[in-house]
């Protein structure tokens, strides 16, 4: 049977929902918004460029997700 791969989301992600994710997933997710970007930008760069606003996304994504991850290693905790 062929496996599904898991297509990182195309919405804004919410920091409870990264948490959830395991450190790998965080990762998969990660590679896959910097691969994304970097289409984007090529396609800025040329002009076929539909949705601006998906950088935009892309980047407060991945920052999350690195924020998240350094959250981790610090060994801090959310202020909720």
């Amino acid at each position: 049977m062929k496996r599904r791969r898991k297509v990182a989301p195309k919405h804004k992600l919410r920091p409870d929902d990264i948490r959830k994710m395991s450190r790998e997933e965080r990762g998969r997710i990660l590679r896959e918004y910097r691969l994304e970007l970097i289409t984007l930008r090529h396609k800025a760069k040329v002009g076929t460029l539909t949705n601006s606003g998906r950088l935009r996304e892309l980047k407060r994504n991945i920052a999350r997700i690195l924020t998240i991850d350094r959250e981790e290693s610090r060994g801090e905790t959310s202020g909720d």
